[in-house]
């Protein structure tokens, strides 16, 4: 019998691919990448109603916590490992939890995956409680570690959301708040799911996060502007948001960026409002962190 799980499934269309040369496997995995985005796409309302979950567990003081084995797993570690450079949150904000450990992000921990009490046991170990999303990732939708920590999680009295790239169960479309399942289709190599189900994977992941950060104003217009300068290339990227949305010369930047103690939207309310950097934070408390609030539209630069 056909294994039911679109991630198990032979695809018709790669099945001579060990006959192909090398441009002709190129072509063929493109081809087949090309589906991945318009099947992400077909999951637009799920996401967005993952999207509010998030946002509505950060206002809580919660938190975003992605469960996975393998790909999946090293796919939500990733992503939260990315959220504290690029938008300065609290590494607390987001998390991932990937079966084996941390060690399984660099070396497969075979059978890691098949323990449900491991999974729920991970949940405990997190501290898991009302306040917090967490978001099973399971391309193929039967992950025992995963169910697990997302069953723990649910009498901890968290919402819970499953990641999948199959068929959803009746089951577990009514045990989540949210199921996201974008159908990418057989694998070029069966079964290969860290290929088009991990690249659908990652869209899906990224789109919560960025959307999140936007929501909470960690953005104005399209620009970062909630990071704190750490390194030299943050640094140039602070002070050229400063030069752009403020109209100003690299010296005065720089400047601004140091007396807000390298925060970039400090000093962007410092510099449109002229204020020193503990009035700008105070007004941006009290705008809810959203700088549009108080210096308008950051769409059309300065």
């Amino acid at each position: 019998m056909r294994d039911p799980r679109l991630t198990e499934q032979r695809n018709p269309r790669s099945t001579r691919i060990d006959q192909l040369n090398e441009l002709e496997i190129v072509d063929l995995v493109n081809a087949e990448d090309r589906m991945v985005a318009e099947a992400v796409g077909e999951e637009r309302q799920a996401i967005a109603r993952a999207l509010a979950l998030v946002e509505a567990a950060f206002r809580a003081g919660g938190r975003l916590i992605y469960v996975g084995a393998g790909t999946s797993g090293r796919l939500g570690v990733l992503d939260a490992a990315e959220m504290p450079p690029t938008y300065g949150t609290d590494p607390e904000m987001v998390q991932g939890i990937i079966a084996g450990g941390y060690a399984a992000l660099v070396r497969a921990q075979e059978g890691a995956e098949d323990h449900r009490e491991d999974g729920a046991a991970a949940i405990d170990e997190k501290g898991v409680d009302e306040r917090d999303f967490v978001l099973g990732i399971a391309t193929s939708g039967t992950t025992p570690y995963v169910h697990g920590a997302l069953a723990r999680a649910r009498e901890l009295g968290a919402k819970t959301g499953f990641l999948l790239c199959t068929y959803p169960t009746r089951e577990l479309v009514e045990t989540h708040d949210v199921v996201i399942a974008p159908l990418v289709g057989p694998e070029v190599i069966t079964g290969s799911t860290r290929m088009k189900a991990g690249t659908a994977t990652k869209l899906v992941l990224n789109t919560l996060t960025t959307g999140a950060m936007v929501r909470l104003g960690k953005v104005y217009g399209n620009l970062m502007v909630d990071l704190q300068v750490t390194c030299q290339k943050l640094q140039d990227r602070g002070e050229r948001i400063l030069m752009e949305m403020l109209g100003v010369e690299r010296p005065a930047a720089t400047e601004l960026l140091e007396s807000a103690g390298g925060h970039v939207k400090t000093a962007l309310v410092m510099g449109r409002l002229g204020v020193d950097a503990k009035e700008a934070r105070r007004r941006l408390d009290e705008a809810g962190g959203v700088i549009a609030r108080l210096v308008g539209d950051g769409g059309a630069g300065a």
